[in-house]
């Protein structure tokens, strides 16, 4: 069976409207959703269908906005210090355990290891979590830096890495070491300055 042109413009605008519905963060909807649509209202006006151009034509419209408001809105963030026995914690860590495998696999909390943590709040809503502590070498080693799904854009990453420098170094750091046992992660990591050591191990001077 042969595809007129036309058709497999509509069929990849289904598509990637239907990858865009599995998007658990809303910026990564909210893009793809954008391209999908627009690739749609292309095709609308292609095959003469001025409906279906309209509607997607209105659908990316209202994509740019959301995402002019996601990136021209100033979040506050803030952290709170959480002791290894507290049970939200606890709670948290196992609620999220599926997917923290994901990005580190084979993760085990240990508190008496994390003698460094806290949740990243976001606008006063929990957004990830730090577990951290100091190696025999004085590095700041991280055990796990976790952001849940709705507010995986990176910001967090900005703060922790960027933001907090000045108290890292206060604390006695110069460097923060952190595992990079998937590409995703490794990619995040190097986003804010971090350089591969060793294999799936990656290295972040804190002196300039």
């Amino acid at each position: 069976m042969e595809f007129s042109i036309y058709e497999i413009i509509g069929y990849t605008a289904s598509v990637i409207i239907a990858i865009s519905m599995t998007m658990s963060s809303i910026v990564k909807f909210r893009w793809i959703n954008l391209v999908g649509a627009s690739t749609f209202a292309i095709y609308g006006l292609l095959i003469g269908a001025i409906p279906v151009a309209l509607l997607n034509g209105f659908i990316v419209a209202v994509d740019i906005y959301y995402l002019s408001k996601i990136y021209s809105k100033k979040d506050i963030f803030e952290t709170i210090e959480i002791r290894g026995d507290n049970r939200y914690l606890i709670q948290f860590l196992e609620f999220y355990n599926k997917d923290i495998q994901t990005f580190f696999p084979g993760y085990s909390y240990k508190p008496e290891l994390d003698t460094i943590s806290f949740f990243v709040l976001r606008n006063m809503h929990v957004a990830g979590i730090f577990l951290a502590h100091t190696d025999e070498n004085g590095a700041l080693r991280v055990g796990l830096d976790y952001s849940v799904p709705e507010y995986r854009d990176y910001k967090n990453g900005k703060f922790i890495y960027q933001s907090l420098k000045k108290e890292f170094i206060k604390g006695g750091f110069s460097k923060i070491v952190a595992p990079g046992l998937t590409k995703k992660h490794a990619k995040y990591l190097m986003r804010f300055g971090f350089l591969e050591e060793e294999p799936d191990l990656y290295v972040k001077s804190l002196i300039e």
